[in-house]
């Protein structure tokens, strides 16, 4: 059915087996022995090829079917996933010297959230197998995808989070109409149940750190960045030289890549899905270097950070404290893959503390006219902190990925923002009203 997989490889041992020889994880290896999906290259490049998706009108994630592991893209949600703008973030650049900065806002997505990418293959695979149940572990945005994209095909969802997940995103879940579960305990622990209850009733697991087919959809932003750049790249061309230089000519089959790429972590699921893709994309000869993949935590939830600087793979769990409530992850369930993304692109991870994470969502709402919910202006954070440090060469060219909307997190916001001006309904206000407004005006 899909021929294009040859198979699942254990990250742990090497292992590789059948499509269908195993559904979730390495059996030698239980919940630790996460999966990676092999492809066949031949039959991808058979099928597809970067001019093809260029001329392909369909501006979601069902553009890369051919390199997903669904059998068409009409298994897919009915509501587009994918497709966010990436802008040149031009302020935001010279405020750090960074002429060729980029800001991918997958904030844009259906539920405001980068998880729905992940979300729509859990469901297309779902569908493939027939589950008429799907669930879940999250602190909100993962689960908010799925109720949302599962309503849209009438699939039922039960999720489990931790009792403190923000409210609106708890809210999205039960618009949606799933069985929300709040667990008394942390989102480890939430995680645990799902697992449990995946087990017990036979319902379909669209956690991460566990179906390797989850991490496949992630990595469907590594092929709309590298696409995205190299078109935003072709219109800078056009415009210095006035026309279409033989260079767009010449990499018709080719797409370009940035220098780095900056993304929060909390499980490690985003950024080793976005080494996947940037992996499969060199497999193909799509691309002729891989950007350097920079992982950013809060120094309250630190893990991987904390094994990546010990150069180990073996995780340390810690007791997580950071109001990014989306990377607050005591126990990484994706931290290998996360790793090596980072390792094999010769990119780094970054530490930074919750006062740069507010810091960072002032600079994107008002250089970039991006409202990022912590987690995802911790990505923001991270080059911020690099730069300062003297890590970045001003010529690189660099993505940061915005993967969550600030209407996420209101609290949080508002200690970013602070609160209005109180004004009394008279006109003697308006006297000391000078003493308010900022100097500018």
């Amino acid at each position: 059915m899909h021929t294009h997989i040859l198979g699942l490889r254990c990250v742990i041992c090497g292992a590789t087996y059948a499509p269908d020889e195993v559904e979730y994880v390495c059996p030698h290896h239980g919940d630790e022995g996460i999966l990676d999906v092999v492809y066949d290259y031949k039959v991808i490049a058979r099928r597809t090829t970067p001019a093809r998706i260029a001329r392909d009108p369909d501006t979601s994630i069902g553009r890369y079917e051919a390199l997903l592991p669904i059998t068409d893209r009409t298994m897919l949600p009915p509501i587009p996933v994918g497709g966010t703008p990436m802008y040149h973030a031009r302020r935001l650049g010279e405020r750090l010297g960074l002429p060729h900065l980029y800001i991918k806002d997958d904030g844009r997505n259906p539920s405001a959230s980068f998880k729905d990418r992940a979300s729509a293959v859990g469901i297309a695979r779902a569908r493939e197998l027939g589950r008429h149940t799907i669930t879940a572990a999250s602190t909100g945005n993962a689960a908010a995808s799925l109720a949302l994209l599962a309503a849209a095909v009438d699939l039922p969802t039960v999720i489990f989070v931790p009792a403190n997940a923000p409210e609106a995103k708890v809210a999205q879940l039960l618009i949606h109409g799933a069985t929300v579960l709040a667990v008394q305990g942390s989102y480890d622990e939430a995680y645990d149940l799902s697992l449990a209850a995946t087990r017990r009733f036979g319902w379909y697991s669209r956690n991460t750190g566990y179906n390797p087919y989850l991490s496949e959809g992630k990595k469907s932003a590594a092929f709309e960045i590298c696409e995205q750049f190299t078109a935003m790249t072709r219109l800078r061309l056009s415009a210095l030289h006035g026309h279409r230089s033989d260079w767009t000519h010449a990499t018709g089959d080719r797409w370009d890549a940035p220098d780095r790429i900056f993304v929060a972590v909390g499980d490690g699921c985003i950024i080793g899905g976005l080494g996947k893709g940037l992996r499969d994309l060199a497999a193909l000869g799509w691309i002729e270097k891989i950007p350097r993949l920079m992982g950013v935590q809060a120094e309250g939830s630190a893990a991987i950070y904390q094994a990546w600087k010990a150069g180990t793979e073996t995780i340390t769990p810690v007791t997580p404290t950071t109001l990014a409530d989306s990377i607050s992850v005591g126990k990484p369930r994706d931290a290998i893959k996360a790793l090596r993304a980072v390792r094999e692109t010769n990119g780094a991870m970054i530490l930074v503390q919750d006062e740069e994470i507010l810091e960072a969502m002032r600079q994107l709402g008002r250089d970039a006219a991006i409202f990022a919910e912590p987690a995802a202006a911790a990505a923001f954070a991270g080059l911020i902190r690099a730069v300062q440090e003297g890590h970045i060469d001003p010529a690189e060219r660099i993505v940061v990925l915005i993967t969550g909307h600030g209407l996420k997190d209101v609290r949080a916001a508002v200690q970013a923002a602070g609160r209005p001006v109180p004004l009394p309904p008279t006109a003697d206000a308006l006297d000391r009203l000078k003493e308010w407004l900022p100097s500018q005006l």
